[in-house]
This record gives C-alpha cells, sequence and structure tokens, in this order.
C-alpha cells in the first residue's frame, strides 16, 4: 500500500510541528506549508490524498484557498479538514458552506486531527461530521 500523503497548511510551528509528528507516526506522509499565498497552486500541482487547512493564514485565507479548490473540477472532491483557532459557530458554518470536508476547532487533542483525517480518507471507521 503507498503511503497517504496530506499537505498541511498552518502557519503557526508549534501546531504545524504537533500535527506533522503525529500524522507522520501514523504513516502519513506529510508536507508542510505555513503560508495561503501558494497553497492552491502547490495542491493543483501535486495533488495529495488530504489538506488540512487552517482558517487564518498569510497571503490568503483557509476559506479563500478552499472555495478555488471546490471550483476546480479536479480537486473539488479532495478531503479537507478545516482548523481555526476561535472555533466559533460562525467560523464552522463559513467553512461548512466553502465545502470543508470537517472542521476541527483549535485546541485539540493531536488523536483528534487523526480520526478526523482517517474518516475523511476513508482510512478510519468513525462518521465525519464537524465538531466543535
Amino acid at each position: 500500500m503507498t503511503q497517504r500523503r496530506v499537505l498541511l497548511i498552518e502557519d503557526e510551528p508549534h501546531i504545524a510541528e504537533a500535527i506533522r509528528f503525529i500524522l507522520t507516526r501514523a504513516g502519513w506522509a506529510v508536507s508542510v506549508l505555513d503560508d495561503g499565498a501558494q497553497a492552491f497552486a502547490r495542491i493543483a500541482g501535486d495533488p495529495p490524498d488530504a489538506v488540512i487547512l487552517d482558517l487564518m493564514l498569510p497571503g490568503r485565507s483557509g476559506l479563500e484557498i478552499l472555495a478555488d479548490l471546490r471550483a476546480d473540477s479536479q480537486l473539488q472532491a479532495l478531503p479537507v479538514l478545516m482548523l481555526s483557532a476561535r472555533g466559533q459557530g460562525r467560523d464552522r458554518e463559513a467553512a461548512e458552506r466553502a465545502g470543508a470536508t470537517a472542521f476541527l476547532a483549535k485546541p485539540f487533542a493531536n488523536a483528534d486531527v487523526l480520526e478526523r483525517l482517517d474518516a475523511i480518507t476513508g482510512g478510519g471507521t468513525t462518521a465525519c461530521r464537524a465538531h466543535a
């Protein structure tokens, strides 16, 4: 079986490293991008199996990137786990409207990221729903 690949787009280094660590230990190949400006081009150039996308990023917001993905016929079905530090209901609603596959509010347990990622990519048995 080939290694599953995820692109993590997160500008907070400590959060990015924690997520990268837990996913790598679980067998994922993790690439990290800390700015939204080049995110769409990076995804389109070499589509991963999933994207973990922070809502608030320098360069372009996660919602703008997600809208671009959903508007692209080749990328519209790509699983996207949206992260938000604010975790407010309106952030979750905006992510759902934009087409996020799942939503996770910070702070979160590392295991929650892995569980959601497995669920949205078919690697787990847990049904995926947006959670606070």
